[in-house]
């Protein structure tokens, strides 16, 4: 598939009112601000730098929006549990985040990055507990599963579709790596659905 193929930079918004008006259809990725998330927009895009990955955890700073054509968009968002930021700009984020998630009604589902070494940190389950009552679809992606052996991998990804399914069962989940390129067939498939 190719469905992210074509991203595009197309804006980067500070403040809900700037939200762009013409979006029909929106999937946003968000993550601890060291799980990879950045890498694995790249990976889907299949190029290196359209998301900007920083050696200082926390540089996303603000909702950045990329064009997949037809008026759907790939949102990225502030990554949490990391920038050391004031106080007031922290709040900032929050409001916006808290917003964005909760009343954007162009937004059709979250794309959860997670860390499969330490999945379901406090900081996930906020988030799953503050996107949840949306009803709208989450899909987690495990990222770095290439540091897990196979038998890691499979022990780790049956272990958190069970706590999915007592806990979140509007979730779904897998394994993904950005280094080898595995798993991104099956993000499409989910994110396709969602945006068709």
């Amino acid at each position: 598939m190719t469905l992210f193929r074509n991203a595009a930079f197309h804006i980067t918004v500070n403040h809900f009112r700037d939200l762009p008006p013409d979006s029909r259809a929106e999937v946003a990725f968000a993550g601890r601000s060291n799980a990879g998330k950045s890498s694995a927009i790249n990976t889907l895009s299949g190029r290196t730098r359209l998301a900007f990955v920083s050696k200082t955890p926390g540089r996303t700073q603000h909702i950045n929006y990329f064009s997949l054509g037809e008026g759907s968009f790939l949102v990225d968002l502030p990554g949490y549990g990391f920038a050391k930021v004031p106080e007031d700009i922290r709040l900032h984020w929050e409001t916006l985040l808290g917003r964005y998630l909760q009343e954007r009604n162009q937004l059709h589902g979250l794309v959860l990055i997670m860390d499969s070494r330490h999945p379901f940190t406090p900081l996930d389950l906020k988030m799953l507990d503050w996107f949840g009552p949306t009803g709208k679809p989450i899909h987690i992606l495990l990222t770095k599963s290439d540091k897990l052996s196979r038998q890691q991998g499979t022990k780790v990804l049956r272990e958190a579709r069970q706590f999915l399914e007592k806990n979140y069962p509007n979730c779904t989940i897998q394994l993904f790596s950005s280094l080898k390129k595995t798993g991104i067939e099956e993000a499409e498939l989910v994110i396709g659905k969602w945006l068709a």
